[in-house]
C-alpha cells in the first residue's frame, strides 16, 4: 500500500554534499527527493530508529539534557 507523501523537507547544504546526492540518485536511477528517502529508511533501519521514538524524543521538553 502506497504511502501519503504529503510533508516538505527543505534543506540547506553545501555544493558537495548536493552533487554527492545528485550522483547517488542517478547512480540508483532515483530522484533527488527518493534517494533522501531511501537514505534516511537505511539509516534508521541500521540504527534500530523507529517512529515511536522519535515522536517521545520531539515531545520531550529538555531534547539537549538527553542527550549530554
Amino acid at each position: 500500500m502506497p504511502r501519503s507523501k504529503d510533508k516538505t523537507l527543505s534543506i540547506r547544504t553545501t555544493d558537495e554534499v548536493k552533487s554527492l546526492l545528485r550522483l547517488a540518485a542517478a547512480q540508483e536511477r532515483r530522484s533527488v527527493a527518493s534517494m533522501v528517502e531511501i537514505l534516511v529508511l537505511a539509516y534508521a533501519s541500521e540504527h534500530n530508529l523507529k517512529v515511536e521514538s522519535a515522536i517521545s524524543v520531539r515531545a520531550t521538553p529538555n531534547r539537549k539534557a538527553r542527550l549530554k
